[in-house]
């Protein structure tokens, strides 16, 4: 924890005021609420406006995290994500200074976690050095995850963790000039479940207008459609003997429900038939093509225009699927047989062994195992999104991150995850002890400088240093120890999903 410096600063919000602390030269403040806690006759449903307070207001600490499912293929949190405590729907501020005159660029960070899992307030989202070295103000949130957020319930609406970001968004636009921020200059970011939630967010009427730009690290493609989202809920409700409705659900304490949602992902397998390549992930929570919430996915709204007055980042890690092998530990112990099941339920077109095997002759089994799943879930999205953009009249930038990590001798390569270490320069925290090591920071601090003077330079500019993504050129930005901006270089993907159309999942047999 920084040293606490003296001179508390003190905010004017809409509801209330709130103290701060100054550290290191920030004024950071930590837990404001931005919507009353969902319990009650709020449980399920979308985010309500808060009640002012008399007062002042202690922003001392993070808020708890939400409720929570933290088991991610055999790795847990070892209790970071547990807390006590109702008012999970919180932001943070890093600022400068709170100065109303300052009107310096505003950075709102939407963490990942598969939808299920994460928190605001873990290390490795400190923002400190990103706010002191871009001098922006830096606002992080927390928002409903798993059952809570992003499960089909009657009586409830989709999405309800998108609706939760949006109610944080309408936060920033009432109160971030007062600590220091400027509204009209809104930038929104996240990794992987928050690039998707990114990604949702540019094609929702409900955050049209609420954010000038978007930096999406790592997008992960699925999307549901909404009748494999219901039978997903029904599924889950039945895990409890209970019925997917806000009455049943809702009495149960939110507290135990990720424990119910963690029991049906277990025994996915058994939904194949209905549920198809959702059963051999990871997760059973994604964003929900619902219609009204998201009435489309990211790559057909945008393709519309739906992003035209927006400037988009878009990018992955090149070898995403290598920290999976980590949590399940898969080093070393693919067969054959897996990589060929893994290449026929994940590849395009329903030939995926074949065409994979033939576009990479020389690849081994494990390798290629990788190679769908962070083709089919990360690197093809990612690729087609910045696509979608440019015809919808939009401007979008393309990069890849390719620094080999040399942690764990070098096995984890430029896996997914790793850009959130080198963004907020937190090497101890998530991936960065395994990844980097102590004896590397020195290497990784070059990516840091490279990524961190990027993004803050779109959030104040509009350019991040390297040409627009197109059609032809497909110019990528490739952040690794030597820099360069080339045509996408994972052209031989490219041309395999070249016509693929990432659509919301079906549900199979209806």
């Amino acid at each position: 924890m920084p040293a606490v410096e003296s001179s508390e600063p003190e905010v004017r919000t809409a509801t209330g005021r709130v103290r701060g602390r100054r550290e290191g030269g920030l004024a950071v403040f930590r837990g404001i609420p931005y919507a009353q806690p969902p319990l009650g006759k709020a449980r399920f449903q979308a985010p309500r406006a808060l009640r002012a307070w008399d007062g002042v207001r202690e922003a001392y600490e993070f808020g708890p995290p939400a409720p929570q499912d933290a088991n991610m293929g055999g790795r847990s949190d070892n209790g970071l994500f547990s807390g006590t405590g109702d008012d999970w729907l919180t932001v943070n501020v890093w600022t400068p200074a709170p100065d109303p005159a300052a009107r310096r660029p505003v950075m709102v960070w939407i963490h990942g976690g598969a939808y299920k899992h994460g928190f605001s307030g873990s290390p490795g989202y400190d923002a400190q050095h990103i706010a002191r070295d871009g001098e922006v103000v830096f606002v992080s949130l927390n928002y409903r995850l798993g059952i809570e957020g992003f499960a089909s319930i009657e009586g409830a609406p989709a999405n309800r963790g998108f609706l939760d970001q949006v109610a944080a968004l309408e936060w920033v636009q009432e109160n971030i000039a007062a600590f220091g921020g400027d509204p009209d200059n809104v930038t929104i970011l996240g990794d992987s479940a928050g690039a998707g939630s990114i990604a949702s967010l540019m094609v929702m009427p409900s955050a049209t207008g609420l954010f000038r730009r978007a930096i999406g690290q790592s997008l992960p493609g699925t999307f549901f459609s909404d009748a494999l989202a219901q039978d997903v809920g029904a599924a889950i409700a039945a895990e409890a003997g209970l019925r997917p409705t806000v009455k049943d659900l809702g009495g149960v304490d939110p507290r135990k429900l990720p424990a119910i949602g963690h029991a049906l992902q277990e025994k996915m397998r058994l939904h194949e038939n209905r549920w198809g390549q959702l059963s051999h992930t990871l997760t059973l929570f994604s964003p929900v093509v619902d219609g009204e919430v998201l009435p489309v996915t990211p790559w057909q709204g945008l393709a519309r225009g739906a992003g035209r007055d927006v400037e988009l980042i878009i990018g992955h890690n090149r070898d995403e699927w290598r920290t999976f092998f980590l949590f399940g530990n898969l080093f070393g112990n693919i067969t054959r047989e897996q990589a060929a099941e893994a290449l026929r339920h994940f590849g395009p077109d329903g030939d995926g062994e074949r065409i994979y095997r033939e576009a990479f002759p020389d690849t081994s089994d494990e390798d290629l195992f990788e190679l769908v799943q962070t083709d089919w879930l990360f690197r093809m999205p990612a690729q087609q999104l910045a696509e979608a953009q440019a015809a919808g009249g939009g401007k979008a930038y393309l990069y890849e991150l390719a620094w080999q990590s040399p942690g764990m001798g070098g096995r984890l390569r430029a896996c997914h995850g790793l850009d959130g270490p080198l963004l907020f320069g937190t090497y101890d925290a998530h991936l960065g002890p395994v990844a980097i090591g102590p004896e590397h920071t020195a290497e990784a601090a070059v990516l840091t400088s490279q990524i961190r003077t990027a993004w803050t330079s779109f959030a104040a500019t509009g350019d991040p240093g390297w040409p627009a993504y197109d059609s032809e050129g497909r110019l990528t930005r490739i952040f690794d120890t030597e820099p360069s901006v080339v045509a996408y270089p994972e052209e031989t993907s490219r041309q395999l999903w070249q016509n693929h159309s990432f659509q919301a999942m079906p549900l199979l047999g209806s």
